[in-house]
């Protein structure tokens, strides 16, 4: 009887597809778990830690951190800085690392309630929405990981290149935004505002970190609230507001249109609006199948309409604003519309 050769599993080269989707896997798994603990933003941050020092900073065993840091070198996350005994830093690529897992976090995470419960939301989302409800923390990260390389970069440019004295930053999540521009401009001062409790009290703490939270005012409220109460916005040179503006379609398009006016009122004539938004079913290759994802997650579990751009800028222009520029981000569906006087 003849035997075939048993090939080991090194002389086994898997398809070049499977390594992006397992590291990206990865990723995800490794870099909530150290968002979660507290770990990442030291890292994020360029700091060298020690499994003592970050032990004592985070309230963990040192056994436990020790071995976070072991794991996480082995995943190329982290590497050995050799100029400190014990001491460890993230790979220059750290902020690339997390923009690939934002995906998957985004979409399997802070989507959960979707994924888990598709048949009850189809049935009756109504329903649905009031007993299962989303991490708005885990939306808020995910969609800081993902903005880093997508929807930051062109926004920071346009805020940079105005340098405004004041930013109000609507639907600001754990206040990634406003604390860079801050931290660009030590003069300036920001408001970043967001419904949800998490969301603000990890953006607290995350001026605290950055050493700007004397010049960042946390409001925890929602948007819809500036229809009727616009004070925030006063004295503001640029307002910018990612990916909330949908939430109020279809049902609060008027309260939507309302808070475009006032914007537009307490911007007076040198400011500028700054609005990243999705839109539906972009058909672009790159763009296609995310975009598919974020369409359906928004029109069939959350009950949201999203607009096209021509939609976005006829809005703008109801508003007051007459000069609207559209700009296409490397975040599939991604849209940034700045809109002036």
């Amino acid at each position: 009887m003849i035997h075939e050769p048993i090939l080991s599993v090194d002389a086994v080269s898997p398809p070049a597809a499977f390594s992006p989707a397992s590291d990206v896997a990865a990723l995800g798994a490794f870099l909530e778990i150290g968002d979660r603990l507290g770990v990442l933003p030291y890292l994020q941050r360029g700091d060298t830690v020690t499994a003592e020092q970050l032990a004592a900073d985070v309230d963990l065993p040192v056994k436990a951190v020790a071995d976070l840091l072991e794991a996480y070198q082995a995943a190329a996350i982290v590497e050995r800085d050799h100029g400190t005994e014990g001491g460890f830093r993230a790979v220059p690529e750290l902020e690339w690392l997390c923009y690939q897992a934002g995906y998957v976090s985004w979409a399997l995470n802070a989507n959960r309630p979707f994924v888990e419960n598709p048949r009850e939301f189809l049935k009756d989302a109504p329903a649905a929405r009031r007993i299962h409800h989303r991490d708005m923390r885990e939306v808020a990260v995910s969609s800081q990981w993902m903005g880093s390389k997508a929807f930051y970069p062109a926004l920071l440019a346009t805020i940079f290149d105005a340098r405004p004295s004041r930013i109000v930053d609507l639907g600001a999540g754990t206040g990634r935004l406003v604390i860079e521009v801050l931290q660009a401009f030590p003069e300036a001062t920001g408001v970043a505002l967001d419904m949800a409790h998490d969301a603000c009290a990890a953006a607290v703490e995350a001026a605290k970190f950055a050493g700007v939270e004397d010049r960042m005012t946390v409001v925890e409220a929602p948007i819809q609230s500036l229809a009727d109460d616009p004070s925030v916005l006063q004295g503001a040179q640029a307002i910018t507001a990612g990916f909330v503006f949908h939430d109020m379609m279809p049902e609060e398009e008027e309260i939507a249109d309302r808070i475009l006016r006032n914007s537009r009122a307490a911007l007076g004539a040198d400011g500028f609006l700054a609005v990243t938004e999705a839109v539906p079913y972009a058909a672009m290759g790159w763009e296609r199948r995310f975009s598919a994802l974020v369409t359906y997650m928004h029109q069939q579990f959350m009950g949201r309409g999203l607009l096209t751009e021509s939609q976005w800028r006829d809005k703008f222009q109801a508003a007051g604003f007459s000069d609207v520029v559209c700009i296409r981000q490397p975040f599939p569906t991604g849209r940034l519309f700045v809109a002036r006087a």
